[in-house]
């Protein structure tokens, strides 16, 4: 799956066990890409001896701060997090 600057993303959900690097306060949280990195090596498969591959496209996600802690947000700040493909879904 590749997402395209601009496309609404959601992250995922899911439980993890062991090493991840998608902080657990943006699961299930809508975000925006704003920005496609390359493609790197999977850190959580790597954590545990192995070769970390086929690679994943990294993204910079940007979240309304409203979307995280509503009530305590102010409406212009944003957060931005560098998340793996295999994180995120299409929103809808």
């Amino acid at each position: 799956m590749t997402f395209t600057l601009g496309e609404d993303v959601r992250v995922a959900d899911r439980p993890h066990d062991g090493h991840h690097r998608t902080p657990g306060y943006l699961k299930g949280k809508r975000g925006r890409i704003v920005r496609a990195h390359d493609t790197f090596r999977n850190p959580e498969t790597r954590a545990y001896g192995e070769d970390g591959l086929p690679g994943l496209r990294l993204y910079l996600v940007e979240f309304e701060s409203g979307e995280l802690w509503p009530s305590r947000a102010k409406a212009r700040d944003r957060v931005h997090a560098d998340l793996f493909e295999h994180w995120l879904v299409r929103a809808s």
